[in-house]
């Protein structure tokens, strides 16, 4: 593996936790307390994963330029924008709602959680999408 195989491992490790993700919430939703949690730590540990490597690639390589491709760069923008705001509030939101949940606060990560998913499961799906825009469908 090279750096430049990094983008597609990243991707991937999005995709998957934000399939993990998405399970956990339904399990959740059907009473499955104990699929929920595992499903969790495994989103937590994919993304950790994740951001590893994306940190290893970009200290490693430089941005890569979006081409100009008028509405279709604008697109991309709108989409990457909020991922990038996103990304950033969600690591500790998500370290916190972990928190709650391993002190047995319910309340409170209930209360987080419901904040915290959506932004997580944005992130994870608009992470792939850029992937895909960037080095993928518009490389």
């Amino acid at each position: 593996m090279t750096l430049q195989d990094l983008p597609t491992l990243n991707a991937s490790l999005n995709t998957i936790a934000g399939f993990l993700l998405l399970n956990g919430y339904i399990a959740i939703k059907k009473g499955k307390k104990e699929l929920h949690k595992k499903l969790m730590i495994s989103a937590l540990g994919f993304s950790a994963a994740f951001l590893t490597s994306y940190l290893i690639y970009h200290y490693n390589v430089p941005s890569k330029k979006f081409p100009d491709l008028g509405w279709i760069k604008t697109l991309y923008l709108i989409i990457l924008v909020p991922h990038i705001i996103l990304a950033a509030l969600m690591v500790p939101m998500i370290l916190k709602t972990f928190w709650h949940a391993f002190r047995g606060e319910w309340d409170r990560h209930k209360k987080i959680a419901k904040i915290t998913f959506p932004i997580w499961m944005y992130v994870s799906v608009t992470g792939v999408l850029v992937y895909l825009m960037l080095y993928q469908w518009f490389a």
